[in-house]
């Protein structure tokens, strides 16, 4: 309110302007406010846009146009009413509610607002109050078929509705589960429904379809924070750290210091970012690195089972693959304690024929194989291992070197001049001499063989290049002692009989 002229005149120069700044920005408001009532032509060309978006299916352009018509005509109950329905076909059906009932309100004889809000009241399970609406339809329109039609249901839902709550009390998942589904088709948006049956998924250890019905639960109940650290926390019960990871940042953006989103986040980058780094780290060789993300999940998470699970199926897969057999023995197991796996009984078969124990690998793969029947690793797992099972018997020319099956040329390379240079069968005499001509004539083969990429796939899969046939201490190829001539530091001369 505007303050008499006589009452400004008493304030001093700087008070004087202050009190017309007020007074200006009371008068620009005002102005404001009568340039924002609508006049009919805008509001009929709202409506007409919102018809027209609304036949070509664009609904948020159809409901953006509907809420400048009602903001211009507030009372205008068909203008309410098309805007409910276009609510509820966007399926927000708390909203569409709010204006059948402001319709009706305003004109409580429009029966196709009421049967549409005893439709929502239906769907969303709520019986008594879709029962009201119906009666209220049917005493104006006695021979309506629809509505007819939703009443007869409503009864026996209720009854179905009672009968499941006595078998959730009774443990009886699986029937509860059953009927809860039925109900579901009459009332597809009933938060109770959908939330009970949730419950009994959990219940029977279903967790997927228990967090497939938590997200209709949040989506209906439009409840970011609490609906989304529910799911959250069972997708990482399943082990599904990173899914669980974007589901609780889902919760953080309502509410960033949320009291049990926040937490929980903190704890699950921890371990997610692990568990990520595990993998990165196993594709790309870096079995250290893969190793060492492995052991900080399960230092991380030490009650979680499956979280943990993939923490032992990393590590046993990464110890497998460094050649740290023992370790990888350890890890495969605690892991397939938690859960059977073809993938890791395929990584113990590994380190198993790593450790030449042929028979327990044979078996591993063969587990591998009643699980996935058309495990195609597993199948050549086996092959392999009976192949290295009988190779086995022959020359093993990793170990004439002594170097890793991992081993790169370089590295054979080295192990190859060392061993040479200490059987060359010059350094030694007599009996002596006879035992280093076979090494030595071993080393040239290992040498041979692993540093051809043919030959050495060859005996990585239990054949061996130099002996086809099987014909023990044939050496086929350049002469043995060859790689000595033309420069080499360990020149002799050796005569065979």
């Amino acid at each position: 309110m505007a303050l008499p002229l006589s009452d400004l005149l008493m304030f001093g120069s700087g008070e004087k302007k202050l009190a017309a700044c007020v007074v200006l920005l009371l008068l620009e408001l005002f102005l404001e406010g009568a340039e924002s009532v609508a006049s009919p032509a805008d509001i009929e060309n709202h409506l007409e846009l919102g018809k027209d978006f609304l036949a070509r299916g664009q609904l948020s352009d159809a409901l953006t146009h509907y809420h400048a018509a009602v903001e211009g005509d507030p009372n205008n109950y068909l203008t309410l009413f098309k805007r409910g329905t276009v609510y509820l076909a966007l399926g927000k059906t708390r909203f569409a509610v709010q204006d059948f009932s402001r319709v009706l309100e305003l004109k409580p004889d429009f029966t196709a607002a009421r049967t549409q809000r005893g439709v929502v009241h239906m769907k969303s399970g709520e019986y008594e109050l879709a029962m009201h609406d119906f009666e209220e339809v049917l005493r104006e329109e006695p021979n309506n078929g629809l509505v007819l039609e939703h009443y007869s249901r409503l009864s026996p839902a209720q009854e179905q509705w009672q009968l499941v709550q006595q078998l959730v009390s009774h443990q009886d998942h699986q029937n509860a589960i059953a009927m809860i589904t039925q109900l579901l088709e009459i009332s597809p948006w009933a938060v109770p429904f959908r939330q009970a049956r949730s419950d009994a998924y959990i219940a029977i250890n279903d967790p997927l379809s228990a967090i497939s019905d938590l997200r209709q639960v949040n989506r209906l109940t439009q409840d970011s924070t609490e609906g989304h650290y529910n799911i959250a926390q069972l997708l990482y019960t399943i082990g599904h750290a990173s899914n669980a990871l974007k589901e609780i940042r889902e919760c953080l953006k309502f509410d960033p210091e949320h009291k049990l989103c926040f937490p929980f986040y903190k704890k699950l980058r921890k371990v997610e970012k692990q568990l990520v780094n595990a993998e990165q780290a196993r594709e790309e060789k870096q079995y250290a690195e893969c190793i060492a993300a492995g052991e900080a999940v399960l230092k991380h998470e030490p009650e979680e089972t499956m979280i943990r699970y993939e923490g032992h199926k990393a590590l046993c897969s990464c110890y497998t693959a460094d050649e740290q057999f023992g370790k990888a023995l350890q890890q495969c197991k605690e892991a397939l304690d938690i859960m059977k796996d073809a993938q890791v009984y395929c990584d113990r078969a590994d380190a198993l024929l790593g450790t030449e124990m042929y028979d327990d690998a044979i078996h591993s793969f063969q587990a591998a194989l009643d699980l996935e029947e058309n495990n195609s690793r597993a199948k050549e797992g086996i092959q392999r291992a009976k192949k290295l099972q009988k190779q086995s018997e022959r020359r093993d020319y990793y170990k004439i070197l002594n170097v890793k099956r991992s081993a790169t040329k370089q590295e054979i390379v080295k192990a190859y001049r060392k061993a040479a240079q200490k059987w060359h069968p010059d350094n030694f005499r007599d009996e002596e001499k006879k035992v280093a001509e076979k090494k030595f004539i071993d080393i040239a083969a290992a040498k041979e063989v692993l540093t051809d990429p043919e030959k050495r796939r060859q005996f990585d899969n239990g054949e061996d290049p130099l002996d086809p046939e099987g014909q023990r201490g044939g050496f086929h190829g350049e002469h043995p002692f060859a790689h000595f001539q033309h420069g080499s530091p360990f020149q002799f001369k050796f005569h065979f009989n």
